[in-house]
Protein backbone atom coordinates (compact mmCIF):
# COMPACT_ATOMS: atom_id res chain seq x y z
CA UNK A 1 0.00 0.00 0.00
CA UNK A 2 1.30 2.98 -1.10
CA UNK A 3 0.57 6.43 1.14
CA UNK A 4 0.02 9.39 -0.93
CA UNK A 5 -1.07 13.24 -0.48
CA UNK A 6 -4.81 12.29 -1.10
CA UNK A 7 -4.66 9.20 2.09
CA UNK A 8 -3.02 11.60 3.92
CA UNK A 9 -5.54 14.50 3.39
CA UNK A 10 -8.47 12.18 3.88
CA UNK A 11 -6.79 11.55 7.46
CA UNK A 12 -6.34 15.06 8.37
CA UNK A 13 -9.86 15.83 6.99
CA UNK A 14 -11.31 12.92 9.25
CA UNK A 15 -8.97 13.59 12.40
CA UNK A 16 -9.93 17.46 11.99
CA UNK A 17 -6.21 18.62 11.56
CA UNK A 18 -4.15 20.52 9.29
CA UNK A 19 -0.79 20.43 8.40
CA UNK A 20 1.47 22.93 5.93
CA UNK A 21 3.45 20.76 3.15
CA UNK A 22 6.30 20.34 5.25
CA UNK A 23 4.40 18.13 7.87
CA UNK A 24 2.56 16.39 5.17
CA UNK A 25 5.71 15.12 3.42
CA UNK A 26 7.19 14.14 7.00
CA UNK A 27 3.54 12.59 8.29
CA UNK A 28 3.63 10.97 4.22
CA UNK A 29 7.20 9.58 5.27
CA UNK A 30 5.94 8.45 8.90
CA UNK A 31 2.54 6.51 7.87
CA UNK A 32 4.87 4.77 4.88
CA UNK A 33 7.27 3.63 7.14
CA UNK A 34 4.67 1.77 9.59
CA UNK A 35 2.73 0.38 6.81
CA UNK A 36 6.00 -1.20 5.98
CA UNK A 37 6.47 -2.55 8.56
CA UNK A 38 3.37 -4.35 8.96
CA UNK A 39 3.75 -5.91 5.98
CA UNK A 40 7.32 -6.95 6.32
CA UNK A 41 5.11 -8.81 9.72
CA UNK A 42 2.91 -10.42 7.68
CA UNK A 43 5.73 -12.15 5.92
CA UNK A 44 6.09 -14.16 9.59
CA UNK A 45 5.25 -18.38 9.91
CA UNK A 46 2.83 -17.74 12.81
CA UNK A 47 1.07 -21.40 11.85
CA UNK A 48 2.44 -22.57 15.19
CA UNK A 49 2.02 -19.83 17.67
CA UNK A 50 -0.44 -19.29 20.28
CA UNK A 51 -2.81 -16.06 20.41
CA UNK A 52 -1.87 -14.05 22.79
CA UNK A 53 -4.60 -12.84 25.54
CA UNK A 54 -2.47 -11.73 28.09
CA UNK A 55 0.87 -9.97 28.69
CA UNK A 56 1.77 -12.33 31.99
CA UNK A 57 1.04 -15.49 33.23
CA UNK A 58 -1.35 -14.04 35.90
CA UNK A 59 -5.01 -14.37 34.85
CA UNK A 60 -7.71 -12.49 37.07
CA UNK A 61 -5.64 -11.43 39.27
CA UNK A 62 -7.94 -9.25 41.90
CA UNK A 63 -7.09 -8.01 45.34
CA UNK A 64 -8.83 -9.39 48.61
CA UNK A 65 -12.00 -6.53 48.73
CA UNK A 66 -12.30 -5.34 52.32
CA UNK A 67 -12.66 -2.34 54.10
CA UNK A 68 -10.26 -0.43 55.38
CA UNK A 69 -10.91 2.96 57.51
CA UNK A 70 -11.18 6.45 56.17
CA UNK A 71 -11.49 10.11 57.11
CA UNK A 72 -14.18 11.43 58.89
CA UNK A 73 -15.83 14.43 56.66
CA UNK A 74 -15.25 16.56 59.00
CA UNK A 75 -11.22 16.33 58.62
CA UNK A 76 -12.05 16.10 55.05
CA UNK A 77 -13.42 19.57 55.28
CA UNK A 78 -11.23 21.01 57.91
CA UNK A 79 -8.50 22.56 55.37
CA UNK A 80 -11.27 23.80 52.82
CA UNK A 81 -11.50 27.12 52.41
CA UNK A 82 -15.52 27.90 52.49
CA UNK A 83 -17.71 25.07 54.25
CA UNK A 84 -21.03 24.09 55.63
CA UNK A 85 -21.67 21.49 57.82
CA UNK A 86 -21.26 18.22 55.27
CA UNK A 87 -20.26 20.42 51.86
CA UNK A 88 -17.62 22.09 50.50
CA UNK A 89 -18.61 25.97 49.62
CA UNK A 90 -17.52 27.11 46.40
CA UNK A 91 -18.55 30.01 44.17
CA UNK A 92 -21.72 30.06 41.46
CA UNK A 93 -20.46 29.60 38.13
CA UNK A 94 -23.61 29.56 36.50
CA UNK A 95 -25.06 32.80 35.72
CA UNK A 96 -28.93 33.28 34.60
Amino acid sequence: MEVNDVLVQQLADLARLEFNEQERAGIQHDLQRMITFVEKLNELDTTHVKPLLFLTENYNMFREDKVVPSITREEGLQNAPAASDQYFKVPKVIKK
